[in-house]
């Protein structure tokens, strides 16, 4: 069964194991085995527009697929990676911002049954990323795999 882990907990493993997003302040804003979330503050993350920095939002986007492996995708010596992200960036973003994605029991199963028995196994999540009125400024495709090591 996969641990319990709080938002505020993982948001301090990610920091750490990712420094970059401490300076930009990501937080993890939900951590089930199906749906996580993070959120990434305005303030350090503004370009000279003063909307919210392309590269800022495919990271807050980008990093919900490693969140996984502490929800749902555990398995011993396994990890999720990213091998491909697409961003499409639709409206700009002038205030904080929220990434969710969410995989269904399904796709947790056969992963994790694929990773067991195969050593690795790709996924597809989709993520959403909306700003404080609940527009979404951008979305993303990713192609993760978990695997062994």
């Amino acid at each position: 069964m996969a641990p319990v882990t709080t938002p505020a907990e993982l948001t301090a493993h990610v920091r750490s194991m990712i420094p970059v997003l401490d300076a930009m302040g990501v937080e993890v804003v939900e951590a089930g085995r199906n749906t996580v979330a993070a959120r990434l503050p305005a303030g350090p993350n503004v370009n000279h527009f003063g909307t919210a920095y392309a590269g800022s939002l495919f990271t807050v986007a980008e990093v919900l697929g490693g969140l996984y492996a502490s929800t749902s995708l555990v398995l011993e010596g396994a990890v999720p990676l990213v091998k491909s992200l697409t961003i499409d960036f639709l409206r700009p973003a002038t205030t904080d911002v929220v990434a969710r994605a969410t995989l269904d029991d399904d796709v947790i199963n056969r992963v994790l049954a694929e990773t067991t028995e195969h050593g690795k196994s790709d996924f597809e999540l989709v993520a959403e990323v909306t700003d404080a009125d609940g527009t979404v400024v951008a979305r993303t495709r990713g192609l993760y795999q978990m695997r062994r090591f």
